[in-house]
């Protein structure tokens, strides 16, 4: 039997964040944050302006410098400049690629937990409808102001008309 290492064993990662090929995530996350910090600078008007004047200073050197200083031919057509102009196009390319890779990956986690606290609002909202809605059905149970109020006169008016046959009674008996 081949024998697991123990980086295969740990069970505390899953399998994709576990460290097996001697490198750790750290390190990728640092390639990963220099590969956006390429492709945020190469899409500046400072990049393109910096790209400028290299190109310009390149042409110019090779131009108007003497001819033992010049390290690329004009005659030729500045092979080394398209060389050089190459090799950074054909690594600017993945590295922005890989830089837009990791925002879509980010952007489908921010995307996900939009969705969970969308959710969660959605069914907080509906729990506190029912709960106005159970409120107003028990307010509608309460008695009102204007209820208490007539229930009172009422009784006022029913204890005055028990009242007066007493009256009565005593003002008869008071004229006697």
């Amino acid at each position: 039997m081949a024998r697991v290492t123990r980086t295969e064993q740990r069970l505390d990662a899953p399998k994709g964040l576990r460290n097996t090929r001697g490198r750790s995530r750290s390190s990728n996350d640092r390639f990963g944050r220099f590969t956006e910090w390429i492709a945020r600078a190469m899409g500046t008007p400072w990049f393109l302006l910096g790209l400028s004047l290299f190109v310009i200073l390149w042409m110019g050197w090779n131009t108007l410098a003497p001819a033992d200083w010049r390290f690329d031919s004009r005659d030729l057509g500045f092979i080394a400049l398209t060389l050089v102009l190459s090799l950074q196009a054909s690594y600017a390319a993945p590295l922005i690629l890989l830089a837009q890779n990791r925002q879509d990956d980010r952007d489908r986690v921010q995307i996900e937990q939009d969705r969970q606290r969308a959710e969660r609002n959605l069914a907080d909202t509906e729990y506190l409808a029912r709960e106005v809605v159970a409120l107003r059905i028990a307010m509608r149970d309460m008695a009102s102001k204007d209820f208490i109020r007539a229930e009172l006169r009422s009784l006022l008016e029913q204890l005055d008309q028990q009242n007066e046959p007493d009256r009565r009674d005593d003002e008869t008996d008071a004229v006697v």
